[in-house]
C-alpha cells in the first residue's frame, strides 16, 4: 500500500510548514486554510480515520487532543478560542486517509459548521 501524503510529509518527501513535532505527533499548516489559523495535527502511527481506531490508540487519541490544545495554545489561539474538527469518510470532507485533527481559529466560526 501506498503512502498517504501526510505519511510523506511525516518521512520529509514532501515539504511543510511544520510548527510542532515530537516523537508521536506532528503539526503543520493546512495549505488551503480555511481561517487566519488553520493547521493540521496528526499521528505518526496511521490509523486511516477515528472509526477504524482501536481500544489500543485510546491513549494516542487522548495526547493528540491534548497537543492540539497545546498547538492552539502556541498560535495565540487560548483566549479568542479555537475549534478541533476531525473528519471521518468522505461525506464528511475527509480527503486524506490518515486521522488528522484540524486546529482552526483567528476568526469567529459560525455554527453550525457544515
Amino acid at each position: 500500500m501506498s503512502k498517504t501524503v501526510f505519511e510523506r510529509i511525516i518521512d520529509r518527501e514532501i515539504p511543510a510548514t511544520i510548527v510542532y513535532e515530537d516523537a508521536q505527533v506532528l503539526a503543520f499548516e493546512d495549505i488551503k486554510p480555511q481561517a487566519p489559523k488553520h493547521v493540521l495535527i496528526v499521528p505518526k502511527k496511521p490509523i486511516p480515520r477515528l472509526a477504524e481506531a482501536k481500544p489500543e490508540d485510546a491513549q494516542l487519541l487522548g495526547y493528540l487532543v491534548l497537543k492540539a490544545a497545546e498547538v492552539a495554545a502556541s498560535l495565540g489561539l487560548s483566549n479568542s478560542g479555537f475549534r478541533l474538527v476531525f473528519n471521518n469518510g468522505p461525506d464528511a470532507g475527509e480527503a486524506v486517509p490518515h486521522l488528522h485533527c484540524h486546529i482552526i481559529g483567528g476568526r469567529r466560526l459560525g455554527w453550525p459548521p457544515g
